[in-house]
């Protein structure tokens, strides 16, 4: 029997979180190191995988299949094919980041409330919402992934409503109320969108009477299993809402500023960075696998939608005056044209979606924790307080500005190049979509560059003037994220080989083939 390197993976953090909150109260420092060796050691596993996995090899490698509950035919099945297997390098890769820069995040604070903040315990959430979204990235087995998706909630509700940012402008009261209503929004509209999945997933197995995603898959290409269109069409929608909340796309995304805002900056980036990145995998694994021709059905309301998202988001990122909150739109924004991508069905749109999922990661991990170091200096996470930092912290304006910039997608910088794809497989396949998401370049740099005017330029504000700059451990968080940013903006290689593959299957479960050129060439 080989080794279960899939479950290892995903086990080796959850086995973290159970050590970390079993270490002493008084042994705060330990148990911050504990989660760091662990997410460490989910890293190099994670590693493995990306090395033993082979592009040009059967769609899912790696493979593991156990009865789980017989009498319902539910079995513990795990695969992962290119996109899940970039999407697991991302996780494990970001986690040792979030850790880092949330080091001091849940330390005991001292207020009229005298309010513990339990260390163990914030780090242990932080190890369990890998574990499952690590699970999620590789079940293959549809009740499986229903399980996970939603129980990976639990964990981020009590991350968000009970770990605030300290950085805010009211009363302690206030904060509290604030961030109890954040995750509580947060919580019902995942739990809503989880409940309609959970009907679709019980209809789809009364269908093809199994849960089994390669079953399902080999049984629609062998002619065994035939659905009727208005059946795969409600079974795509249940799916596809549960989904497009997680995402989160317009209009079901009201709930994601409010959790990024009144979360720490660590934890803004599990939910944007990691969580979110669910959603939209899923889309392509589950609503394209399973239910092709719906998908291709629902085509133009869902690109409508993600244009809607791409423009409303930029427009409100433009007119914030929260850091937190404009990251979170713009984050809206970038969504929508991973889902534009998705649906444009054509493989460099997909291409380009599947790596947007990887280099939104990382930049917005870069911007919004760089963010997160510059509002614990200060204390305040309104842009208004802030001015000429760049004067007294440099380099803490310098990686501003990077994570910044690669936001926007500026040219040799890794989101580029995924952008790029998606409006290029856009254009290809809907012109008149691939013109209006290009808008959302130029509100991008609208909203990116005057965030950096405001806060890093100019006089320097009373209230900056003693800022101190990036110390050693938030060095040790940016600088690594930007090199990553760096080296992918100029040789994408090692994501694209791994992930073409993957969505020329995605592309034949849907049976599209890239539209041809109208004009010949000369001959």
């Amino acid at each position: 029997m080989s080794f279960p390197l899939l479950t290892a993976t995903a086990a080796l953090p959850a086995i973290g979180a159970i050590a970390t909150a079993a270490v002493p109260a008084a042994q705060r420092t330990v148990a911050k190191w504990v989660a760091l060796f662990f997410s460490l050691g989910t890293l190099v596993l994670a590693g493995i995988v990306f090395a033993r996995f082979e592009p040009g090899g059967d769609r899912y490698q790696l493979t593991e299949s156990r009865s789980w509950i017989a009498d319902f035919g539910v079995r513990y099945e795990l695969g992962v094919d290119g996109i899940g297997v970039a999407l697991l390098g991302l996780t494990a890769l970001l986690i040792p980041f979030v850790i880092a820069a949330g080091w001091h995040d849940a330390d005991p604070l001292e207020t009229k409330s005298s309010r513990w903040r339990p260390t163990q315990g914030f780090f242990a959430l932080i190890l369990m919402v890998e574990a499952m979204v690590i699970l999620s990235f590789l079940a293959t087995d549809v009740f499986l992934f229903y399980i996970l998706f939603e129980a990976m909630l639990i964990p981020m509700y009590f991350l968000i409503g009970g770990f605030g940012d300290r950085a805010h402008a009211g009363s302690d009261e206030n904060a509290a109320k604030q961030r109890s209503y954040a995750a509580v929004k947060f919580l019902l509209y995942n739990l809503a969108g989880g409940l309609i999945m959970l009907a679709a997933v019980i209809g789809l197995y009364v269908v093809a009477g199994s849960f089994s995603l390669t079953e399902i898959a080999a049984a629609r290409a062998n002619g065994d299993l035939a659905m009727a269109t208005s059946t795969e069409r409600w079974l795509f929608l249940g799916f596809f809402l549960a989904f497009a909340i997680k995402a989160p796309l317009w209009p079901l995304h009201t709930w994601l500023p409010n959790a990024m805002g009144e979360a720490t900056a660590p934890v803004a980036v599990l939910i944007t960075a990691i969580v979110d990145k669910v959603g939209t995998f899923a889309m392509l694994r589950f609503c394209l696998g399973l239910f092709p021709e719906a998908s291709k059905w629902a085509t133009p309301v869902v690109i409508a939608l993600a244009l809607v998202s791409i423009v409303y988001g930029a427009l409100l990122a433009v007119g914030q005056r929260d850091i937190k909150r404009l990251i979170a739109y713009a984050s809206i924004s970038h969504f929508g044209f991973i889902i534009l991508g998705i649906f444009a069905m054509t493989s460099q749109g997909q291409s380009g979606a599947t790596l947007y999922m990887v280099n939104h990661g990382i930049s917005t991990a870069a911007l919004l924790l760089v963010a997160g170091f510059l509002i614990t200096r200060r204390g305040s996470r309104l842009i208004a307080d802030y001015g000429g930092v760049q004067k007294v912290a440099p380099v803490l304006a310098g990686t501003f500005l990077i994570g910044g910039l690669a936001t926007l997608s500026l040219p040799g910088l890794a989101p580029f190049v995924s952008e790029f794809l998606v409006l290029v497989g856009t254009f290809s396949a809907y012109p008149v979509a691939g013109i209006i998401a290009t808008s959302g370049i130029v509100l991008a740099a609208i909203y990116v560059l005057v965030l950096y005017q405001r806060t890093m330029t100019g006089p320097v504000n009373e209230s900056v003037r003693t800022m101190p700059d990036l110390k050693a451990r938030e060095l040790a968080v940016a600088v690594p994220l930007i090199a990553l940013l760096l080296f992918l903006g100029v040789f994408p290689k090692p994501l694209t080989e791994v992930v073409n593959p993957a969505v020329k299957h995605t592309m034949s479960d849907v049976q599209k083939k890239d539209p041809q050129p109208e004009v010949e060439a000369a001959k």
